[in-house]
């Protein structure tokens, strides 16, 4: 019997508050517009892969591309909070150049990943890691030989990338992190492995999808 999970993992569909680089952590941001869209793409790109179960984050940016796919899938949504986004504290709500003005030694640490780093009144950068790769964890050993979507945000797409490759917390990002793009990877007893990443060829034909976003969705959670 094959007791390997097939994940989905998706990030949110885009908000107005990733078109302005401002971090949204726990804040709870809807999609805008062109979010709708995204999901609406997404749950017809998906139609044909055999789903156990659709999983997100139960912040609303995150639940409401999700619905779009139970939807179509005709699946309950089970919303999972330890999918949300980190916990940025006082950073929430500010773009990266207000950050660097207002703390420049802590946006500084933030820049450079380390690991023992969290904003103030936010979340330590390998909690958080820990946080996400564990429920993930769990919700796979949940689905042995099955297929699960899992529906939340820029940061655990990156941790879930980084368990998937075997890459430490401070390597730099050279991967991408679009709005509803799916990515693909599998879970055994020995861990993550990553499939296929960033996969946006159903948002191709959508208004506006070929503007300059790819430093924005690189920043912006």
């Amino acid at each position: 019997m094959d007791h390997t999970t097939r994940i989905l993992a998706i990030r949110h569909g885009e908000t107005a508050w990733n078109r302005e680089t401002r971090l949204q952590g726990h804040l709870d941001i809807p999609l805008n517009t062109q979010g709708v869209a995204q999901a609406r793409q997404l749950a017809l790109a998906l139609k044909d892969e055999s789903v156990a179960a659709v999983y997100a984050s139960d912040l609303q940016r995150a639940r409401q591309t999700a619905e779009a796919i139970a939807d179509e899938k005709g699946l309950p949504l089970q919303l999972e909070p330890r999918l949300r986004e980190r916990a940025f504290g006082c950073f929430e709500g500010l773009t990266w150049q207000e950050i660097a003005e207002r703390w420049p030694a802590q946006s500084e640490a933030w820049r450079r990943r380390d690991p023992t780093f969290g904003a103030e009144g936010g979340e330590v950068l390998q909690d958080f890691y820990a946080r996400s790769v564990k429920a993930v964890t769990e919700l796979a050993r949940a689905h042995p030989g099955q297929t699960i979507v899992v529906v939340s945000h820029g940061g655990v797409m990156d941790c879930l990338h980084r368990a998937g490759m075997r890459l430490s917390l401070t390597a730099s990002r050279s991967w991408k992190l679009g709005n509803a793009a799916i990515n693909r990877l599998l879970y055994s007893p020995e861990g993550f492995s990553v499939v296929g990443w960033n996969d946006e060829s159903h948002l191709e034909h959508l208004a506006g999808f070929d503007r300059p976003l790819d430093e924005i969705k690189e920043r912006s959670a």
